[in-house]
């Protein structure tokens, strides 16, 4: 088992404090990415690779309407997992 280090993400209220791995988010600067201001990047990419933990972490962090207008919007997401995510996401 091979342990990663994780990129910190705050939340707010009483919510826990959550880690993406940093395999997630390569091509950036994990320090740059901001939850609101990045949302629908930050929505692909854990679509697109997230594990369980993290696509749960998206469903409370994110309306659900809003991930689904992600989702239908996306160029970035394979037709395999836009299909799927469609299906999941609707009503």
């Amino acid at each position: 088992m091979r342990i990663v280090e994780c990129m910190p993400v705050w939340y707010t209220g009483s919510m826990k404090k959550f880690s993406f791995r940093p395999s997630l988010f390569w091509d950036v600067d994990p320090k740059t990415i901001d939850q609101k201001k990045h949302a629908r990047y930050i929505i692909e990419r854990i679509l697109e690779f997230g594990n369980d933990e993290e696509v749960r972490w998206l469903y409370k962090r994110y309306r659900r309407s809003f991930v689904r207008d992600v989702v239908k919007k996306s160029r970035v997401l394979r037709p395999q997992s836009k299909v799927l995510w469609e299906a999941v996401t609707r009503k």
